[in-house]
């Protein structure tokens, strides 16, 4: 997350111990080869190389453009959502 683009929210999500655990869930998330963890196109992401943005980049700065919502509920149902089928 660059600096000078962020909110005062931003980078207080993104220092909290909260974000912290959000970020060792997802990173052990997209080790596990039980879920879809793929890059995915962004057009907003000029930072990323040819537009790409991580799995975990793109749920940390969904989480911090929306505070209201409940990181723990969110993290169900991504797992619920991207969990592969056999």
């Amino acid at each position: 997350m660059s600096n000078m683009h962020a909110t005062a929210s931003k980078r207080r999500f993104y220092d909290s111990e909260e974000a912290a655990a959000i970020k060792a869930i997802l990173t052990a998330m997209e080790r596990d080869i039980s879920y879809n963890t793929e890059s995915s196109y962004s057009a907003n992401e000029v930072d990323h190389p040819e537009h790409n943005i991580s799995f975990i980049d793109k749920h940390m700065h969904y989480l911090s453009e929306h505070p209201k919502v409940n990181p723990q509920q969110y993290l169900s149902n991504l797992r619920l959502m991207t969990r592969r089928r056999s």
